[in-house]
């Protein structure tokens, strides 16, 4: 993929309306290639405006349009506590959720773009270590976690299903 310019900010509350018709196109994308994840009512636009006024939440700009979306945590993941498993390291770190990109940028390497500056963000932060989780059935974020060099670590509880744990180590 060529080199594209894009800008990665905190959310605003007027980008709530573009942020969730994101959200509700990823989420009707992971109904069709047939992934429970996301199909319990979660994310929802309540979902969407508490992470922006805990200013959770991280926006991708490209040629001036809001084409990404992802919240931000650090330290802060209480289902993290109990893996079945064993993350790879026990200091500070950043977690990430809610990563979705626009419909009509899907597949061309944003959301990579979105965990880079994620990476970015954390080590201005002198944090390094990142932590996520998905769905078993969510092949493509899978993907993006091994091409990112991501560790599988285990099992974690969300919202009452079984979710793959990772973590990446920045140093």
């Amino acid at each position: 993929m060529e080199l594209v310019e894009t800008s990665f900010r905190q959310a605003a509350i007027q980008d709530i309306p573009t942020i969730w018709k994101i959200l509700q196109d990823a989420i009707l994308r992971r109904k069709e290639e047939g992934s429970n994840q996301w199909q319990d009512g979660y994310p929802n636009l309540d979902t969407v405006e508490n992470d922006i006024q805990r200013e959770l939440g991280y926006v991708l700009v490209y040629e001036n349009d809001i084409i990404g979306y992802t919240a931000i945590l650090i330290n802060e993941e209480p289902a993290y506590q109990h893996i079945q498993g064993q993350w790879l390291t026990e200091d500070d770190f950043v977690v990430f959720h809610r990563v979705a990109i626009a419909e009509k940028y899907v597949g061309k390497g944003f959301a990579k773009i979105i965990l880079d500056n994620i990476e970015q963000l954390a080590l201005s932060k002198q944090i390094y270590s990142i932590k996520a989780d998905t769905n078993f059935d969510n092949l493509s974020m899978l993907h993006l976690f091994e091409k990112m060099g991501y560790s599988y670590c285990g099992e974690v509880m969300m919202r009452n299903s079984s979710r793959k744990a990772f973590e990446k180590v920045l140093r």
